[in-house]
């Protein structure tokens, strides 16, 4: 029997007064993408931002690559190997965009252990689309090229997990489908994917199973295929049939 990669089990997280998320339960296995999918304010960056460390749970257990990381700090989780990128990334300023993806190497122990070259980054550039702009500032990149550059930089940290948060957003349409070639490219290496993301497209095209929140809840775990014909995720989305051609075009 496969052990389960990420184990979360009955999570919750509340501002306040306001419970964001309850009884969030859920796994992700190794080579699965597994796509964390709902409309606005239904608390997937929210349970992303728990899951990786970046804020405190309110309630449950969160458990990867069999330890237990319920608590534990971001530099902890992150050198089990769960690596994440954000909505709105941020790039230093005084780097090129080649620096910045030798910063993101990490060795066998775990530790960030930059180098002066590798066959691999000019690959990732080229995979991104990023090798015209590789002598620029990180941080003069358009939006969608920072994006771009933000999961180029979490694939070199080699993680057991990576976990993107909606990763298309800002990032041309062309791109899209050779973002899910080199996703599934990694996956097909070892790796394991969780995506928060809200272009029904690329979630059908690139992910194995959808995880489904409203309101702090999970109200579906299935296959892409089957997220059209189920009425609780038509009716948290829109309230009415969904047309065809995909939800949250």
């Amino acid at each position: 029997m496969t052990t389960e990669l990420l184990a979360v089990r009955g999570l919750a997280k509340a501002f306040g007064l306001s419970n964001v998320l309850e009884d969030v339960s859920f796994s992700v296995m190794p080579g699965e993408i597994v796509g964390l999918l709902g409309p606005n304010g239904s608390g997937k960056s929210t349970a992303l931002n728990v899951i990786s460390g970046f804020l405190p749970r309110s309630a449950g257990t969160i458990t990867f690559a069999g330890r237990d990381i319920s608590d534990a700090p971001v530099h902890a989780i992150t050198d089990l190997g769960l690596v994440r990128t954000f909505q709105l990334p941020s790039m230093p300023h005084r780097m090129t965009v080649r620096e910045v993806l030798k910063a993101g190497k990490r060795d066998d122990g775990g530790r960030f252990a930059p180098v002066a070259y590798g066959p691999e980054i000019d690959v990732l550039l080229q995979e991104f689309r990023l090798a015209h702009v590789a002598g620029h500032a990180a941080s003069a990149l358009s939006g969608g090229q920072k994006k771009l550059l933000s999961v180029a930089t979490a694939l070199r940290a080699n993680p057991k997990l990576l976990c993107l948060d909606e990763p298309t957003a800002g990032v041309h349409v062309s791109l899209r489908s050779d973002l899910v070639g080199v996703l599934r490219n990694y996956v097909a290496q070892g790796g394991a994917c969780l995506v928060v993301e809200h272009d029904m497209l690329f979630i059908r095209d690139l992910c194995t199973r959808c995880i489904v929140l409203d309101r702090g809840n999970i109200i579906a775990d299935c296959l892409p295929g089957e997220l059209e014909n189920n009425p609780r995720v038509v009716e948290a989305y829109l309230g009415k049939a969904i047309e065809k051609g995909g939800m949250a075009q």
